[in-house]
């Protein structure tokens, strides 16, 4: 007689049951799936980047226009403010118009009706996003910039909201279909929103004529602060130099070499100007029974590649990997002032 299995059993079987691996039919199923869910995804944002950038051919060319012309000449701050989806884009937006030489900070609308509305001045710009425009906890915001007469810039789909009626500008997000299949978790729109602040900060980035420079400035950190270092903040100068004068015996030449230890040799002339570049690989070719007695001048490799101390140490590394070599002379008008390394360069993190 066999015995009914216990709802304890039942149960620790089903588990059993769930706990063995999906078939290999079943994963390659689900993977096709994923797939083509991620292809429809891009594809459906892809065609709200479009139609963006068809509206900005159009009907929004005049509001982007008048839009960037508000945000550069704003003897303030710029304010970006936004809630749920739209507040975090909002955050990058700030943060990237702030990296490009436009002051901007991120105000969120619910500390904003408790006080962070003694951040915002006269001489600020509020640019606001909402979709629907119709956001509630962007209400007081609007108030006060009505109120105080600070001009309100408002990224939205709909021009009739409450936020586009009273905006002096309203930047026109196209209808484009979300990514989400129930049309309820904001995607398309949020891409469409994140690529319009970048064209905004990039459009003031070149109405500033923002430079290397500029941009060195604000992002003294990182792999991005290495990259927009100077050749001159990094090479080797002074007593680092590894130089000898034409003429000299390679026996003598080759202690300097040793000694300094970066890989290679400049030859200069009487003038100190570079004449030449003696490296580890002309050795090994010249290597042989008269490489002591030989002069510099028969070993070096003559008008070598060099770079300017002002070259930036990101583009100092693509000619330095470009060339397949491991180390350039910096000179200023035709005299060495500094070597880099490619290990430097890399140690700095520039890539």
């Amino acid at each position: 007689m066999t015995k009914k299995k216990s709802g304890s059993g039942r149960k620790a079987v089903a588990l059993q049951a769930e706990a063995k691996p999906k078939s290999k039919k079943s994963a390659r199923k689900t993977s096709a799936l994923a797939l083509t869910s991620a292809v429809r995804t891009l594809t459906l944002e892809s065609d709200g980047l479009a139609q963006l950038a068809a509206g900005l051919e159009g009907a929004l060319a005049e509001p982007f226009a008048d839009a960037v012309d508000r945000l550069r000449n704003v003897s303030g701050r710029v304010i970006v403010t936004g809630i749920g989806k739209s507040g975090h884009v909002g955050q990058k937006i700030a943060a990237t118009f702030a990296s490009t030489g436009t002051p901007a900070f991120f105000v969120h609308p619910t500390e904003a009706s408790h006080g962070d509305l003694g951040m915002v001045t006269r001489n600020d710009l509020i640019l606001a996003l909402s979709w629907s425009g119709e956001t509630v906890e962007l209400k007081p915001i609007i108030t006060y910039s009505r109120r105080f007469a600070v001009p309100l810039v408002a990224v939205t789909s709909r021009a009739d909201s409450a936020l586009g009626q009273n905006s002096d500008v309203v930047l026109l997000l196209p209808r484009a279909k979300e990514a989400c299949p129930h049309g309820l978790a904001p995607t398309t729109s949020t891409t469409m929103q994140l690529a319009l602040g970048d064209s905004l900060a990039i459009a003031l980035l070149e109405a500033r004529g923002f430079t290397a420079h500029d941009f060195k400035i604000f992002h003294p950190g990182g792999s991005l602060g290495a990259n927009l270092k100077y050749v001159a903040d990094v090479m080797h100068k002074g007593d680092r130099l590894p130089l000898a004068p034409t003429g000299l015996p390679m026996a003598e030449a080759l202690v300097t070499m040793t000694e300094k230890s970066l890989g290679c040799l400049g030859i200069v002339d009487r003038k100190g100007n570079l004449s030449g570049v003696i490296t580890d690989g002309d050795l090994r070719r010249h290597m042989g029974a008269g490489l002591l007695k030989a002069k510099v001048d028969d070993i070096m490799t003559a008008k070598p590649k060099t770079i300017q101390p002002t070259m930036l140490a990101s583009a100092a590394l693509e000619l330095i990997n470009a060339s397949r070599i491991t180390a350039l002379f910096v000179v200023d008008k035709g005299r060495p002032v500094g070597i880099i390394h490619v290990h430097d360069l890399l140690r700095l993190g520039v890539a």
